[in-house]
């Protein structure tokens, strides 16, 4: 497998392109990324949009995955382009929580688990001709679907009360267009967002001022679903 040009990066991996098709994701840390794959092929079989996967063998490094390459942008930077207004993007990201948490889990015996996401936000969306495609899966696990609601927005409002971000304003719109989507689906309860700081909070990939943020993010979110 030749390893092209370095196409993009985020807080723990690095995207390779390996052709007109295909893209290499590969975890700088070398986390192991078979339960990723496990739970993208699981969704892909059940309809939600996931980019296809590529071959994993035995010879495939623990911390790869070969994955459909998307072409098209993603939601953060159509919002920015405004081409995405902040009400369009609320319903789109309401609707791909809400599809995903018609997924059953795959494991747990929990009626009501479901696959969880825990990093859904504009920037793990992309815009494709076959419509939107989530990715980014590294945090994926089962549980409430309340959790998730949680997480996402907590990770809106951590930019929408940052006053040095100049995403602030659009996040806290987005904020603002997603939350009442939220309300229709279960909401979040306060536990879950208790849950989600304290995750936020022990996550290694957050810095300090983002850390810092939390607590205001907490108070917005409670703020707006009242």
């Amino acid at each position: 497998m030749r390893i092209g040009e370095l196409l993009g990066t985020g807080r723990s991996a690095d995207v390779y392109a390996l052709d007109e098709k295909w893209v290499l994701r590969r975890y700088r840390d070398g986390m192991d990324a078979t339960h990723e794959w496990t739970v993208m092929s699981y969704l892909s079989a059940h309809g939600y949009p996931v980019p296809r996967l590529g071959p994993r063998d035995a010879a495939s490094a623990p911390c790869d995955l070969v994955l459909q390459r998307l072409t098209g942008p993603t939601m953060l930077h159509s919002l920015l382009s405004g081409d995405l207004s902040a009400a369009g993007a609320g319903a789109m990201l309401a609707g791909l929580l809400d599809n995903l948490h018609t997924v059953p889990a795959r494991l747990s015996p929990h009626p009501e688990d479901r696959i969880l996401h825990l990093d859904l936000h504009p920037d793990n969306v992309m815009l494709t001709d076959r419509g939107p495609v989530v990715i980014d899966w590294s945090n994926t696990r089962e549980g409430a679907p309340a959790a998730d609601r949680a997480m996402s927005s907590l990770i809106l409002a951590q930019v929408a009360v940052d006053p040095r971000s100049p995403a602030s304003a659009g996040a806290r719109a987005l904020l603002n267009a997603l939350v009442p989507h939220l309300s229709t689906s279960g909401g979040i309860p306060a536990h879950h967002l208790a849950e989600a700081a304290s995750h936020r909070a022990a996550n290694p990939t957050m810095s300090p001022r983002e850390v810092a943020l939390i607590g205001q993010a907490t108070s917005l979110i409670t703020e707006l679903t009242g």
